[in-house]
């Protein structure tokens, strides 16, 4: 069932053929919130293991961070754990999958893989329609659901 761009929907995901609860139903931002920080905390935790440590400038944490190499693990957690087993880590801890929206099919590399670069610019991840998908959501035709 689909329905018109401006028709009330009884509840989220409605309009794009999702359950209203159970498994498949469209989650909320707080456990979506929860596996992106449980991913980013783990990919930060990775990147230091690799990254070398220089000089010491007052603040012991600070220079133990790896910054911006943490997108490269972070990177790999969204694209490989979408394409092997619809999740990343922090998305199975939280109960959580991608689906593709639409067609009964895998979300594809390419779908991913444009998920995964607006989702790193963070602003579409912040706007929201009224499904509660995020704009990298909508764009990459796909969805975070309760697995």
């Amino acid at each position: 069932m689909t329905l018109s761009a401006n028709a009330p929907q009884a509840y989220r995901g409605q309009a794009i053929g999702l359950p209203r609860t159970g498994p498949g139903s469209l989650t909320t931002s707080g456990p979506r919130l929860g596996a992106f920080v449980v991913d980013a905390v783990a990919s930060t935790l990775i990147a230091a293991l690799f990254v070398p440590h220089h000089g010491h400038t007052g603040n012991a944490i600070a220079d133990r961070l790896p910054g911006t190499w943490s997108l490269i693990p972070l990177a790999v957690d969204y694209i490989v754990g979408s394409l092997v087993a619809g999740r990343t880590v922090g998305m199975y801890l939280f109960g959580l999958r991608l689906v593709r929206v639409g067609p009964k099919v895998a979300v594809d590399p390419g779908r991913i893989v444009v998920r995964t670069v607006l989702l790193f610019l963070l602003v579409p991840a912040l706007v929201f329609d009224r499904d509660g998908r995020g704009l990298h959501d909508r764009v990459s035709d796909t969805a975070v659901v309760r697995a």
